[in-house]
């Protein structure tokens, strides 16, 4: 169902700028007339909660085949949703890709017609409470404080920024009048910190209006720290070499000496990559946990038939692959990100082999 908002702002827009009034105005018609037969029309709109992990690889999921990885919760997700295998990240314009990554996402719009700080772009959360919803934020924000109050009415345990140790992460709060708290440390880690956030807000909402709620978790980008017993989950025995694996990466790709290839030595080793395989994995299996929290309140408070769940990570990661670490490369690991919809009339344990590009979610959602 596309939200009236959109469909007030974009037709009308069209109206006052077209030469062609004529054709826009039958085009209004039509789609009202589209829009009253459909059969959601008057129906209850569907919650949205969009789960949105850091710099995780596609092959760190259970139910995509990884049989030693423990993600009970995503592989829930993907169990009873729709995964789309060929959903990837677009690229960027530097090293930072998360960046552009999530410009693209929340604006829908494409790498060179997003703006990092997304000045003067309607973010689709923006849209959302437009249309109604309540919207609320919490974890990273990589793309300024300014975009964020303007597209959440509601933010708690902010991280403004890319990364931070995960025991001491820097946070503010969205206020009443959509000022900034002061900068404080976070009491606990990062991922746990931001389900307690989307937490409290699900189990405060009081159902008279649909929500949207955007979860952006830090995990799990270095540094590579899981919190016990997370931390020596994968300890006895860890995750072989991914089967790309090279020492060294056969010719310089600009970004050689970024701050994500110098997490480890040159030329890579056996040991080292798989110990920074069992950390990446004790990180995901950790925020899956918190992702389990979120949605057994969803469960508890009778939501989740009516709520669409999007997980989604912002790119991926090579951990050895090609003998990179980062994500700084057009490979399939680093560019390849994993997206899963649940909800009312998504199709279950169906898989999507169409191309898709990650910004495609901002008008799939609308």
């Amino acid at each position: 169902m596309i939200p009236s908002g959109l469909i007030h702002r974009e037709m009308l827009t069209l109206f006052l700028t077209s030469p062609r009034r004529w054709r826009c105005i039958a085009m209004l018609v039509l789609l009202a007339g589209l829009l009253t037969s459909h059969p959601a029309y008057g129906q209850q709109r569907p919650n949205v909660l969009f789960l949105f992990s850091d710099d995780q690889r596609v092959d760190t999921i259970g139910a995509l085949g990884n049989h030693l990885i423990q993600t009970p919760h995503l592989d829930r997700l993907y169990r009873d949703g729709t995964r789309f295998d060929r959903a990837y990240c677009m690229g960027s314009i530097h090293g930072a890709v998360c960046v552009p990554s999530r410009a693209m996402l929340l604006s829908g719009k494409t790498l060179y017609h997003t703006n990092m700080q997304l000045k003067d772009q309607t973010t689709f959360p923006e849209l959302f409470g437009d249309a109604g919803y309540v919207t609320f934020g919490t974890g990273k924000w990589h793309n300024g404080k300014s975009s964020f109050a303007r597209s959440f009415q509601q933010g708690n345990t902010v991280l403004i920024g890319g990364m931070s140790d995960h025991s001491q992460v820097p946070l503010h709060d969205l206020q009443a009048d959509h000022t900034w708290s002061e900068k404080y440390t976070g009491d606990g880690f990062s991922s746990t910190m931001f389900a307690d956030a989307a937490i409290r807000f699900l189990q405060s909402h009081d159902n008279s209006r649909p929500f949207l709620c955007y979860v952006a978790f830090s995990a799990p980008h270095d540094p590579r720290m899981p919190p016990p017993p997370f931390d020596t989950m994968y300890a006895d025995n860890p995750p072989p070499l991914p089967a790309n694996f090279l020492p060294q990466h056969p010719f310089n790709t600009g970004q050689m000496t970024i701050r994500d290839e110098v997490l480890a030595p040159w030329p890579r080793t056996e040991p080292v990559v798989r110990q920074q395989l069992a950390d990446y994995y004790g990180m995901v299996s950790h925020m899956d946990e918190q992702i389990g929290r979120i949605l057994e309140v969803l469960d508890q408070r009778g939501l989740t038939e009516n709520t669409v769940i999007v997980f989604a990570s912002d790119h991926g990661l090579a951990m050895g692959s090609h003998g990179l670490l980062g994500k700084q490369s057009l490979y399939e690991h680093s560019m390849n990100t994993p997206v899963c919809l649940v909800g009312p009339g998504i199709p279950a344990g169906q898989a999507g082999n169409a191309l898709v590009y990650l910004h495609d979610l901002f008008p799939t959602l609308c």
